[in-house]
């Protein structure tokens, strides 16, 4: 009897170790989703679910996500960005032409693609540059440019970070005047951003050339997908149309690029959306935020994202004012800073760490000197231009 017993119980051990360690990984490679689903729930408690949560979601930020998220899936999966970034890498001879290349790379696709697309996109390009080439002593300094360079090369287009697209659609904001509001913060940091990487010594380098055919017509009609994504982004057409021809195309031509998408981050928004829904519907957080709003918008906004991030603060804080510029602003130049204030800092972390055996404690030391400096520059400008 004690036998049986004793040999039983090792299984439900292991069982529910095996439970424990799926708990903590999905925790820890969802954590920005977990926080927002905590948060969102407590938030619950004080405004308990009504009629009035449909009206948090916006749907059309949802699914412009969606659309571009999809879209790019189906390119990386061509492998089209790899083939575009080697073509561009492949010019250049030495270290610093090679990290200004990369950094530039991502600076554009963050513009394109969204800026936590573009560094899983071009991360893995740039690990590849530097271990091929044994410059890995340039990994870290790489990695932290490519990551400014995404938070901040995305703030110029409506679709380039996800807080943009939300409040370029929940403001109404014309096109003209967003690029207009946010050319100057991106021309200081395409400057400070090239001044940085000019201190890379110009040593000799060279990258084998790998050949990669694209399916032309797959290649094509995924281009073709692509702007129909951005026109529905610029509301040339209803964002339906997208939600209806992308899928269908996709469930033709790669099914796996709709599996691939990131569906945590949807879900994040979801949450999000919940949670700052609920937060100005409390009165005292109503005051609070209102005060602080309307007193800088501008130092409120970046603040905020230091600590509840980016997506969130954009979200929350669209409650309280209607100064739409400060607030775009703050919260993309707010991206750079502390390692939570965007998304696209964390996936950063997680693909330095993967690869460098969790070296952290000086990346970490690096990356918050390089982050604070260019944050604390940007604000400062910005408060002279708004």
């Amino acid at each position: 009897m004690h036998s049986a017993v004793h040999r039983q119980h090792p299984h439900r051990h292991v069982h529910f170790g095996d439970i424990c360690r799926y708990v903590l990984g999905f925790v820890k490679k969802n954590a920005v989703l977990c926080i927002a689903t905590f948060v969102a729930v407590i938030t619950c408690f004080f405004i308990p679910p009504d009629s009035e949560y449909l009206s948090y979601f916006d749907l059309k930020t949802l699914t412009c996500l969606f659309c571009v998220l999809a879209v790019v899936c189906a390119l990386r999966n061509i492998r089209f960005f790899t083939f575009l970034a080697r073509k561009i890498v492949i010019l250049f001879k030495n270290t610093r032409a090679s990290i200004l290349a990369l950094v530039y790379i991502t600076f554009l696709g963050s513009m394109l693609i969204a800026n936590d697309m573009a560094l899983l996109t071009f991360l893995p390009l740039g690990y590849f540059v530097l271990s091929t080439t044994g410059k890995k002593k340039y990994m870290a300094f790489t990695f932290i440019m490519q990551n400014i360079a995404a938070n901040l090369g995305g703030m110029l287009t409506p679709f380039g970070n996800p807080q943009n697209l939300y409040l370029y659609t929940k403001f109404t904001i014309p096109t003209g005047e967003f690029i207009a509001t946010m050319l100057p913060p991106f021309c200081i940091s395409v400057a400070l951003i090239t001044v940085c990487c000019l201190f890379v010594k110009k040593e000799p380098l060279t990258l084998e050339e790998e050949k990669i055919a694209l399916p032309k017509w797959r290649t094509v009609i995924y281009l073709l997908l692509f702007a129909l994504s951005i026109i529905i982004v610029f509301r040339v057409i209803p964002f339906w149309t997208g939600l209806i021809v992308i899928p269908i195309a996709l469930l033709f031509m790669d099914r796996k690029a709709l599996l691939n998408v990131d569906y945590g981050l949807l879900l994040t928004f979801v949450m999000f959306f919940i949670f700052s829904g609920n937060m100005a519907r409390i009165p005292a957080v109503q005051s609070l935020f209102g005060s602080l709003m309307e007193q800088n918008p501008l130092l409120v906004s970046v603040f905020s994202c230091q600590i509840i991030s980016n997506v969130p603060s954009a979200i929350l804080l669209s409650q309280f004012t209607t100064n739409w510029r400060a607030l775009l602003v703050g919260v993309n130049i707010g991206g750079v800073g502390t390692l939570i204030s965007s998304l696209a800092s964390l996936i950063t972390f997680r693909e330095y760490t993967s690869k460098t055996d969790g070296k952290a404690s000086k990346y970490i030391l690096l990356f918050s000197a390089f982050n604070f400096g260019f944050l604390i520059l940007l604000t400062v400008a910005q408060s002279f231009i708004l």
